[in-house]
């Protein structure tokens, strides 16, 4: 093979894996659930005041909220990157195997941080700029922090989690209002059985790390009943939440109908996990967590999906 055959080749490899770091950096997968119920809010409020949500400003809002998203999730790695080499499902991130340098990640996440909040507040308005903000330094300066010292920091980081669609609503319409405070409510209470299947499949690797979450209190059976009553909690409570919206007349019945469906099903899911009681040392506990951790990964979209299709436009109730 020819020596420039062979340079080019060689530099689309180190292209390839470069771009596969980034993708890995940004946690794309995690990003785009960010966008879709950031989108969802965006798409409410605008129905809220009366115009189409698909504009110009829906694209802009979106790749701000996602420039910052994936400027968080830099800078989280940047912390935690001796950690994540601890964990095996975390080992191989670029930072952690130093593929990426702490210098180049502090950079980009800073960059995308605050370039894409101040890009927020120039397209959309000052408070969603500011509150998209908060929300990454809630996220990475004390959430990430927290992780080492107290379990409290899956309460602390349902916070910033619960934060996008709220943003999205405040993008249209420049102020919080009760639909978005709602909205805000669904994701954080979605949060707890999802980030306990989380902490239960991956305890062993968390235990590793050092990682304070529910599920790696010393005593096992102590740690399972923790992590069964929190997770039961919230997807109890997940039902009447949901149903906020149909109450603000942000929904109609079709909403109320699919949530409860939906709300039903992911109890149903959280109730399976609490198998995990009657022998938690069990290898058969593994798919029982990842069944619920599945079923909490498509609820959401599904019910972010069922708010667009039924939304109903301004709302009856002022806030």
């Amino acid at each position: 093979m020819p020596l420039t055959a062979t340079s080019s080749a060689i530099h689309a490899r180190t292209r390839s894996t470069l771009l596969a770091d980034y993708a890995t950096l940004f946690k794309l997968r995690v990003s785009t659930m960010v966008v879709i119920t950031a989108g969802a809010g965006f798409y409410l409020g605008s129905l809220r005041s009366g115009i189409s949500p698909f504009h110009l400003g829906l694209i802009r809002a979106l790749l701000g909220i996602a420039i910052v998203t994936a400027g968080s999730s830099a800078l989280n790695q940047a912390l935690e990157r001796n950690t994540d080499s601890l964990m095996p499902r975390t080992a191989d991130r670029p930072m952690a195997q130093r593929r990426i340098s702490l210098a180049h990640g502090l950079i980009v996440g800073f960059l995308a941080t605050f370039a894409g909040s101040l890009y927020l507040a120039y397209v959309t308005n000052p408070l969603t700029g500011m509150l998209t903000l908060l929300t990454a330094i809630g996220y990475v300066a004390i959430y990430t922090p927290l992780k080492r010292f107290t379990t409290i920091n899956t309460f602390i980081g349902a916070f910033p989690g619960a934060l996008p669609p709220l943003i999205g609503w405040t993008a249209v319409r420049g102020v919080i209002e009760w639909p978005a405070v709602a909205l805000f409510a669904i994701l954080f209470v979605w949060q707890f059985p999802h980030f306990m299947a989380i902490g239960w499949l991956y305890r062993t690797d968390y235990a590793a790390g050092g990682i304070r979450v529910t599920a790696t209190q010393t005593d096992i059976r102590d740690a399972a009943r923790s992590t069964v009553i929190q997770s039961l909690f919230y997807a109890v409570l997940m039902i009447p939440t949901s149903l906020w919206l149909t109450w603000l007349h942000v929904t109609g019945l079709p909403y109320a109908i699919a949530a409860t469906v939906l709300g039903f099903w992911y109890l149903y899911a959280t109730i399976r996990f609490a198998r995990i009681l009657s022998d938690p040392d069990s290898k058969e506990n593994r798919p029982i967590a990842r069944n619920l951790l599945k079923v909490s990964v498509m609820y959401l979209p599904l019910l972010m999906l069922a708010m667009i299709l039924n939304a109903q436009g301004r709302l009856l109730i002022q806030p």
